[in-house]
């Protein structure tokens, strides 16, 4: 039988479906995958302004200012004006921030190594780096796209 190539289509419900199991498990742990984003970034970028946060988890920065507040009264971080630009805001991990982050990492490195099952290192590397062409080709800023396709 030839394979679906239903891209759209197979990568939507895969997501979907993939998304809700996430959910369903973060939700035992009064977690939501974007509070889980934050954890690991933080994790490894503690201090970081809020801006800068936002970015690398492709979350708008309006989402991301809730995101925090709800975050800081849960516990898991703190906010703290930057020294040198006091209308900016870092993130701090807490402790508690830190302990739930890496229960989330260890669910999320057995989700991928569910994911990897029955696939070999180079059909997972063909994956990995058309998932990762995806980004590239359907850029946050369209108007780097039209740039990027201009010169072509």
């Amino acid at each position: 039988m030839k394979p679906d190539r239903r891209l759209i289509f197979l990568l939507t419900v895969g997501y979907r479906r993939l998304q809700r199991s996430l959910e369903q498990e973060m939700v035992a742990h009064d977690l939501t995958s974007a509070q889980s984003g934050v954890l690991f970034y933080l994790g490894r970028n503690d201090g970081a302004l809020i801006g800068d946060v936002s970015q690398a988890l492709d979350i708008v920065p309006s989402a991301m200012t809730g995101l925090a507040d709800r975050m800081e009264r849960a516990g898991l971080v703190k906010r703290r004006r930057d020294g040198d630009d006091g209308r900016a805001q870092r993130l701090y991990i807490t402790a508690a921030g830190q302990e739930l982050g890496k229960r989330a990492a260890a669910r999320a490195k057995a989700v991928n190594t569910e994911l990897m099952a029955g696939f070999s290192d180079d059909e997972i590397d063909v994956v990995s780096r058309w998932l990762t062409s995806l980004q590239q080709k359907f850029p946050k800023d369209k108007a780097t796209l039209a740039i990027d396709r201009s010169k072509a």
